[in-house]
């Protein structure tokens, strides 16, 4: 059997330096926050290319908390609109309905599966506060055409970089693309902790001060409560685990650019559509999506023949339950990616006869 995602066969190999943190940390006595979130978070705004970064306890809160930040600094108000791609991981709109926003969705294009700018319509525009770019599945959305219309509009743009650690646009790495940025640290992720962690980046001196008041209750220094805020702080565990890991994420990255090129060019299947990739460093792969017709003879195809997957994301947010007010909202693209999308495996510690065995059998569907 090939995992989807074999995330102890990944870990195994930090195991050592994982232990000695440990022990460090067992033995420091220091549980929440400290040296080792401010050591991460100095590292992290470094490699983002960025001046500021504040750990924060998952990538939903990230994006929470730069929205509720925003709202102090008088950017954002409650009942703001933030448009946003329908096709999406429902964190995403979930941060966005809980800082007392409202969503407005875009459509998603066909190759990328981001945003697709030329859907974007005037009447939207003008009647929203802030654009959030999902990077999705760990390409960068078209940053170039929204920062224009963001400044010609005077919007706030905001990176959801929760999939694309290390990809960049025109040198620039994610983060470091608009007005603020969330990532998650979520185990599954490029660069993913032991558990859960996410952080906010930003160039903004005013909205990290208040994102780190925020994520520690509103306190300026000890029971001082400036703020109303909330409990969402990066352990200091997972920040050692993190600053480890980190030093590897180009080199991890580059091995997901490489099998991906190998998919898309010997993967010769006309019953799969590929994405679209220009081999550049805009796409770290942190999945890699496959549209096929008739899925659930796909899926039975690989289960018989052993290859893992999974599906990223079956119902689209604007058709869930939970968000029932907007179950009426139609978006046929995201609607048929929701239908056809299959994400095959692809890690850095997929074996080159792995790979092999995976183009071999779709090639054979």
């Amino acid at each position: 059997m090939i995992s989807f995602l074999d995330l102890k066969k990944y870990n195994a190999q930090f195991e050592s330096e994982f232990q000695a943190w440990f022990t460090t940390f067992l033995k420091g006595g220091q549980y929440i926050l400290g040296a080792a979130v401010a050591q991460f978070e100095k590292e992290f705004a470094e490699y983002c290319e960025q001046k500021y970064c504040v750990g924060v306890g998952n990538g939903m809160d990230a994006l929470r908390l730069i929205l509720e930040g925003y709202k102090i600094m008088g950017k954002l108000e409650t009942g703001d609109k933030i448009m946003v791609c329908a096709h999406n991981y429902i964190a995403t709109i979930l941060a966005i309905r809980q800082a007392g926003l409202e969503p407005v969705f875009v459509e998603a294009e066909d190759r990328l599966f981001n945003i697709d700018f030329n859907t974007i319509q005037e009447d939207k525009i003008d009647t929203v506060k802030a654009i959030l770019v999902t990077h999705i599945y760990g390409r960068i959305g078209p940053m170039q055409q929204i920062k224009h219309l963001a400044k010609s509009r005077n919007l706030l743009v905001i990176e959801d970089a929760a999939q694309a650690h290390g990809a960049e646009h025109n040198g620039k790495k994610s983060g470091c693309l608009g007005d603020a940025a969330a990532f998650s640290f979520y185990p599954t992720k490029n660069l993913g902790a032991l558990g859960d962690g996410g952080a906010v980046v930003t160039g903004d001196a005013l909205l990290a001060k208040t994102v780190s008041q925020l994520r520690n209750y509103g306190t300026s220094s000890k029971y001082v409560n400036e703020l109303e805020g909330f409990n969402s702080r990066l352990d200091p565990i997972q920040a050692g685990f993190l600053s480890i890991k980190l030093k590897k994420l180009d080199e991890d990255n580059q091995k997901r650019r490489q099998i991906a090129q190998r998919y898309l060019k010997e993967i010769k299947n006309s019953k799969i559509q590929l994405p679209e990739y220009d081999a550049s460093m805009a796409h770290v792969f942190h999945i890699f999506a496959v549209r096929v017709t008739h899925r659930t003879e796909f899926l039975n195809y690989l289960e018989n023949h052993q290859i893992g997957y999974l599906i990223h994301y079956p119902i689209p947010p604007h058709k869930q339950q939970a968000l029932q007010e907007y179950n009426s909202l139609s978006f046929p693209l995201t609607e048929q990616l929701a239908q056809e999308l299959v994400s095959i495996p692809l890690s850095p510690v997929l074996t080159t006869a792995e790979v092999d065995t995976i183009i071999a059998i779709l090639n054979r569907y």
